[in-house]
């Protein structure tokens, strides 16, 4: 009997531990607790309220007074696009430029086109890389260019409609090309160091970086119903010649009536295209080419006291230097000494006068005119009185019908 008891005993013990269930795990993401929700974030208020915090102060002009023609409504306009943002991008020099474009496709074809910038950029940064192979690393490569580079890359690579390659991947919103141009650079100065100047290899790495951050430009396309090469697209729809653009600049350590270089970094393949005038001349073209019909993609300076992103107007105040003392010599004195710098293009599209003072309306693709009500009219322009033109911006692209008598002097 105890034999008995025994065996059933063993019998029970074995089968229990054979029905024992076998435990699972798995990876799942990890959650935070009261440690992190309670403890750390108190920690963590309480030391940032304790931190000094830094104020960031900027110099600038009281516009409060001025009775300036602030609503675009204000402005004889010539049609341009929607304004577009170039995003966290260096870019302005193609998103003014191919605005203007766009204006002058509508002026003498009457269609509507919206172009893609983007795809001007990536050849450009392209040819910067063969610039940067062919010197040996002496030219410059950066995000920076001239709106010549415009017309200089639809000659060679064509153009494209925003809607056959917008540059934007991974849902983005904005143009971010901080990251892609960091690894183009970091790239293009180990082939410094290597010493590995093969230039297919260089231009092909080139591609493919920006193939994984803004994709990779059509071959073809289609637009109403008809397939296009971005050959095509520029000569038998867009029909624009870019030979018809020319650059005007005035700036006096150059010879006027002269094509002169422009001495900026951004001009980097080192154009002499610049028609170089008189600054008298200069304001002269400006407000009769658009008084016109003609746009102009302008650039210049501006990081000024009395260029405000609050009211986007642009003023030259006094302190700075009184109106009747703005001549060429001011203008070349801040060039020279680099108070006045090759910041921005924008896209001139207006022009109003008030109170006997010439004023122009600027469409802009950076941040700082973006400051108001999105929905607003004003979202995405400047306020531009003539002097600020006339002291601070250098020189822009036009139409050579708008300057025909100018270059007859030449």
């Amino acid at each position: 009997m105890r034999a008995i008891l025994i065996i059933i005993s063993v019998l029970v013990v074995t089968t229990g531990f054979s029905q024992v269930k076998t435990d699972n795990a798995e990876f799942k993401e990890y959650e935070s607790g009261y440690y992190q929700n309670s403890i750390l974030k108190d920690v963590r208020f309480i030391n940032e309220s304790l931190e000094e915090k830094k104020v960031h102060k900027r110099f600038q002009m009281v516009q409060t007074g001025y009775d300036v023609p602030d609503k675009v409504n204000d402005y004889k306009r010539e049609w341009a696009n929607p304004v577009i943002s170039q995003g966290n991008a260096g870019t302005c020099w193609a998103y003014s430029t191919i605005s203007f474009l766009e204006s002058e496709i509508y002026r003498i074809h009457k269609k509507q086109v919206k172009l893609s910038e983007i795809h001007t950029v990536y050849w450009e940064y392209v040819e910067k890389a063969r610039g940067y192979v062919q010197s040996r690393g002496n030219s410059l490569f950066s995000q920076g260019s001239e709106g010549n580079a415009v017309t200089r890359m639809w000659k060679k690579y064509g153009a494209v409609p925003y809607s056959a390659y917008t540059g934007l991947l991974n849902n983005r919103k904005h143009h971010t090309h901080d990251k892609m141009y960091k690894e183009m650079n970091s790239y293009l100065k180990s082939v410094k160091e290597r010493n590995a100047w093969n230039e297919d290899e260089v231009i092909e790495t080139i591609k493919q970086i920006m193939n994984h951050y803004i994709g990779e430009p059509p071959v073809k396309f289609t637009v109403d119903g008809k397939e296009f090469t971005a050959d095509t697209y520029l000569k038998n729809y867009l029909k624009i010649n870019p030979d018809d653009y020319v650059e005007i600049l005035s700036y006096k350590q150059e010879p006027y009536w002269k094509k002169v270089e422009y001495k900026v970094e951004d001009n980097w393949w080192h154009s002499k295209e610049y028609y170089n005038i008189p600054l008298d001349d200069f304001m002269k073209i400006v407000k009769k080419s658009i008084n016109n019909g003609y746009t102009m993609s302008i650039g210049g300076d501006v990081s000024e006291a009395g260029f405000l992103k609050s009211t986007q107007t642009a003023i030259i105040p006094a302190f700075d230097i009184p109106s009747e003392y703005i001549d060429e010599n001011a203008r070349q004195f801040r060039f020279s000494n680099k108070t006045t710098t090759d910041d921005h293009g924008m896209h001139l599209v207006g022009y109003t006068e008030k109170n006997g003072a010439d004023w122009y309306l600027i469409k802009d693709s950076s941040s700082g005119s973006r400051n108001n009500d999105e929905n607003a009219p004003e979202f995405g322009y400047y306020f531009f009185h003539k002097n600020y033109i006339k002291l601070k911006m250098m020189g822009f692209t036009v139409h050579k019908d708008a300057v025909k008598d100018i270059l007859k002097k030449f």
